[in-house]
């Protein structure tokens, strides 16, 4: 458990945001009142998350820069549908959780791309900048690659509650709505899939 809780942390601290002025409810509210700047916002602040999340469920990152695009579609098409009783970030993960489950119950036979047969350029969409690169960038920029490829092996249910706990830092509260499962469960699911994280991980050292 104690390992698992290691990786949580590196997992984290590798991915943490900058310090922002307004929240997420600020921003969306600010939307609704005419404030096309605040969409924007919303946008940068969650379209490599979303992508992160989304690449959970389709394992294609062309497949999931259109599903994310959709998304932010009806995020701009649907701002009045959110209500202040949620946090925005369970609003628009559900949504992009259900387009995505959408999507995979069409079974279209299309490419299929996985992380490990990526280019490495391919990966920037879901890695901090680094200005410059130093050999501790170069190192955590490493370590997240390993990361995406441990994750990929996970079975779909663990690897998507690890993305939203451990890559986007959602409570276990949050998470539990957006997956449609008993907080228990949200609990014993991590848990599991960062123990098997860590034995991934450790193969590659």
């Amino acid at each position: 458990m104690e390992q698992g809780s290691q990786i949580s942390s590196s997992i984290q601290s590798l991915t943490k945001d900058k310090e922002i002025r307004y929240s997420d409810e600020e921003l969306i509210i600010r939307f609704q009142d005419g404030d096309e700047q605040a969409f924007v916002e919303l946008v940068n602040r969650y379209r490599n998350r979303l992508m992160t999340f989304v690449c959970g469920y389709v394992f294609d990152i062309y497949k999931a820069e259109d599903l994310v695009q959709d998304t932010f579609v009806k995020l701009y098409t649907k701002k009045d549908s959110y209500k202040p009783i949620a946090k925005f970030s369970t609003w628009i993960y559900t949504i992009a959780g259900n387009l995505a489950k959408t999507e995979l119950r069409k079974k279209k036979r299309r490419p299929e791309y996985t992380f490990t047969q990526l280019g490495s350029n391919e990966w920037e969409f879901t890695l901090p900048a680094a200005e410059p690169e130093t050999g501790e960038t170069a190192e955590n920029h490493l370590l997240m690659k390993q990361i995406y490829k441990a994750i990929q092996v996970l079975p779909e249910q663990s690897r998507i509650v690890v993305i939203l706990r451990d890559m986007q830092d959602l409570t276990y509260k949050e998470i539990s709505m957006i997956v449609n499962v008993p907080l228990g469960t949200v609990r014993s699911r991590i848990n599991r899939a960062r123990l098997k994280l860590q034995e991934a991980l450790e193969e590659f050292r």
